[in-house]
């Protein structure tokens, strides 16, 4: 399970992967549950035929999918990452997931404890060579009580117990998870994607393609 990242904050990396722009000054590069930074979803005009509105659009919004009938943010400590055998039925993500609200959260590296010492080491894990990470999730939107429109969102994980790396981590007596991290060509595939073809694209990615450091 992934609570700890760092976005991907500079603008040029973030229109040269994913072809949009940091959407606010406001996003943060460090991000914890419940921090605003960036995520990226299908535009909403995309099939309007006018090549002046892009593919897709970036917007700041809660690492923790807030859901409609929740009182306030605070459930988003909760709901950062949702477990991909059970996201179409918890009611957090039920709404998003059966509308299909697809999004990417760009990532530079995350952070996960590696207990094989018998203490937690954070251990950063990025690409081998560096290059942003396109995270599978899931995003919402929000009203509050006073009227404030809210985006948020989270990142779709997978067991890992057979992975080569991200096995390492977590305690020995905890299921091994993994976020779900998409090649670049599957990008506008997974934003576009329909509900019932999700699956298609929650695999491991490859271990030999990343690195770690302590």
């Amino acid at each position: 399970m992934c609570a700890h990242y760092e976005s991907v904050h500079h603008r040029t990396r973030l229109t040269h992967h994913f072809g949009v722009d940091l959407p606010s000054e406001l996003a943060r590069q460090d991000v914890w549950p419940g921090y605003m930074s960036t995520f990226i979803r299908r535009h909403p005009n995309a099939d309007v035929g006018d090549d002046a509105v892009p593919r897709r659009e970036a917007l700041l919004g809660s690492f923790g999918l807030i859901p409609h009938w929740a009182k306030d943010t605070k459930v988003a400590r909760h709901t950062y990452n949702a477990r991909s055998e059970t996201v179409a039925e918890k009611p957090s993500f039920r709404d998003a997931c059966r509308k299909a609200q697809h999004c990417i959260v760009p990532v530079q590296s995350f952070f996960e404890p590696d207990w094989r010492s018998g203490k937690a080491v954070p251990t950063a894990i990025r690409h081998i060579a560096d290059e942003p990470l396109g995270v599978a999730g899931l995003w919402a939107q929000w009203r509050s009580p006073q009227g404030e429109s809210v985006f948020s969102f989270t990142m779709l994980t997978i067991n890992a117990d057979a992975h080569p790396l991200m096995r390492q981590f977590h305690k020995p007596q905890d299921e091994k998870r993994m976020i779900v991290i998409l090649r670049p060509e599957s990008f506008d595939d997974w934003l576009n994607a329909k509900a019932q073809n999700r699956q298609n694209y929650l695999r491991p990615y490859p271990a030999d393609e990343l690195s770690t450091t302590t």
